[in-house]
């Protein structure tokens, strides 16, 4: 495993004045994040980005409008991990919202229609509706888009993935990352472009006069889910994004989610009225992405869909136990995948540059996650596969990426050198999915760890954990604690504070099977601080260390106190 360094991030001093009450330390955080005015972390709504200079808007909001009107058969079609969920709970609350009497969904089942708006996803559709509107896919759906339309229907997509070389010939294409686009944020995940649509859906039915005299929608109860989705797709927490997910978790904390954001949270053991959008990520996302990894993601729909919170609390116990049955899976791959880069390791025991994996007995659900994990491990890109479940010979593999290899631009790389040998690939910088034929696997992480070597650089491939530097004596408190809780929201892009600071072990004892409790003390003074820290491994602690932690808030009983999460340690 390569050594792990530990850097600061460039503090520049905070000239700006900020509102009382604001910690030092926070300031510091926000200026090392490029903020430096208090406006700039105001998340109101007043301040999103107006959806007009979102390209393809026009058409597809008069095609909308057109259908509600005529009161058409209209389907939202999905994908089946968190951020499609979301968005088809948001597109199909929001549409019956805005006056549509007829709406349903669609979700492909990823072992039987495969990604996206397949055409065996619309010969599942038969009757086809009038109006088939997706979300969170679609930019790479050519054949099943011309299916759709060869039935009868029209066909909206709104997406955010990176388009091929061509675009699909639907009757329009949402999407801001399109060539020439000039929407101003990139970052949108596939639900805050369903969002997007139905705010300037909302706007051209005013001007046709739908609530005259009366009290229109009002969207802003989607935003729990617009935040759920676009934490989980890990989408750069942008200005606009922020906003987003920080009205979301207002509405939460403030006791107006849906049933089912409030089941999940009950199930999750987290409280609704202190959630922070790491709880979105880590603690609700997992949860509705287990049923599209294991089973069918219409069981996450239908509880982010659910009125009746009892309906809800069962929907989320479901959801509940298939999660912990795909941590059973996942923890028996990730073994595996750790088994084969031990073995067949090369040179500095690593094994390539760009890393592919396959077991014919893997989940296709659970690849994803292999790959994140021993992406973490490895510091290289990692691409997992397992068989496609589908009856053919075809491989469904996810990838996840390291800083500076853009993994989508990365698997072009490879289709262009290699015509043929990707059947269908489509995502990101940071994370990609793709397909390809079981005889191929071979010639496939060949030419990968080929591209890898040729993009990456030595230095990249060295892994870095960024600090926000140290905390001085009288900053390690409970109020700055809370304060860094509930500043943010942080995430992919806008990452949590972390400190560092060299301690004296005062005391420790095992807490678990590798994990630590400490009782720590500053060199720069300070009194005694509770830590604790996961997945430590065997050995004891240094009895001098620095550490890299997260100040943290320890909820027991109806009290809190301050702990440290220790994230990192090595000896000083």
């Amino acid at each position: 495993m390569p050594t792990l360094t530990l850097r600061r991030r460039l503090l520049p001093s905070v000239t700006s004045a900020w509102p009382p009450g604001v910690p030092a330390a926070l300031q510091r955080v926000y200026a090392a994040r490029g903020i430096t005015d208090a406006a700039d972390v105001e998340h109101r709504l007043t301040r999103l980005l107006p959806p007009q200079a979102l390209g393809g808007l026009d058409v597809a909001v008069a095609l909308l409008a057109d259908a509600v009107a005529a009161d058409a058969d209209i389907l939202i079609a999905g994908d089946y991990d968190c951020d499609g969920a979301t968005g088809v709970a948001v597109g199909v609350r929001g549409l019956q919202l805005l006056g549509a009497r007829r709406v349903r969904y669609a979700v492909p089942h990823r072992r039987v229609h495969g990604y996206g708006l397949t055409p065996a996803l619309v010969a599942s559709l038969a009757p086809l509706p009038d109006l088939i509107v997706t979300v969170d896919n679609g930019i790479a759906s050519h054949a099943g888009i011309m299916a759709a339309r060869a039935g009868g229907a029209r066909v909206i997509v709104t997406d955010h993935h990176l388009p091929g070389p061509t675009l699909p010939a639907a009757d329009a294409i949402v999407n801001p990352n399109l060539p020439d686009d000039a929407f101003p944020s990139k970052a949108l995940a596939g639900v805050g472009v369903m969002f997007y649509l139905l705010l300037a859906l909302r706007a051209a039915l005013r001007e046709r006069g739908a609530w005259a005299g009366q009290g229109e929608p009002d969207l802003a109860e989607l935003l729990d889910r617009v935040a759920l989705g676009t934490v989980a797709d890990l989408v750069p927490l942008d200005y606009n994004n922020r906003v987003l997910v920080e009205s979301g978790l207002r509405r939460i904390r403030g006791g107006r989610a849906c049933a089912g954001i409030n089941a999940l949270i009950e199930v999750a053991g987290r409280r609704a009225a202190t959630l922070t959008a790491t709880d979105l990520g880590f603690a609700l996302a997992p949860r509705i992405n287990a049923a599209g990894r294991m089973e069918d993601m219409r069981l996450g729909i239908e509880c982010l869909l659910s009125d009746d919170p009892d309906a809800a609390r069962a929907q989320a116990a479901r959801l509940q136990a298939i999660n912990a049955e795909r941590r059973e899976v996942q923890a028996l791959m990730v073994a595996d995948a750790q088994v084969m880069t031990a073995v067949d390791a090369i040179g500095d025991g690593i094994p390539g540059v760009g890393v592919a994996l396959f077991d014919p007995a893997w989940h296709a659900g659970v690849v994803g996650l292999v790959a994140a994990k021993l992406k973490e491990s490895l510091h290289r890109p990692v691409v997992a596969f397992a068989p496609a479940g589908d009856g053919s010979d075809e491989l469904r593999g996810s990838a996840r990426s390291i800083p500076g290899f853009h993994v989508r631009d990365a698997l072009a790389a490879v289709d262009a050198q290699h015509p043929g040998l990707i059947l269908r690939f489509g995502g990101h910088a940071m994370a990609a999915g793709l397909s390809l034929r079981a005889a191929d696997f071979a010639r496939f992480a060949q030419a990968f760890d080929a591209v890898a070597r040729g993009l990456l650089s030595d230095e990249a491939l060295q892994p870095v954990l960024w600090t926000d530097g140290g905390l001085q004596d009288g900053e390690f408190n409970l109020e700055l604690a809370r304060a860094l809780r509930d500043a943010g929201p942080w995430g992919q892009g806008f990452p949590e504070p972390l400190f560092d600071n060299v301690f004296e072990r005062v005391a420790w004892r095992p807490l678990g099977e590798g994990h630590w409790r400490l009782t720590l003390r500053a060199t720069n003074g300070g009194g005694t601080l509770e830590a604790v820290m996961f997945n430590a491994g065997p050995a004891a602690p240094p009895a001098r260390l620095r550490a890299a932690y997260q100040l943290g808030v320890n909820e027991w009983q109806g009290r809190e106190r301050l702990q440290l999460l220790l994230r990192h340690v090595e000896p000083v």
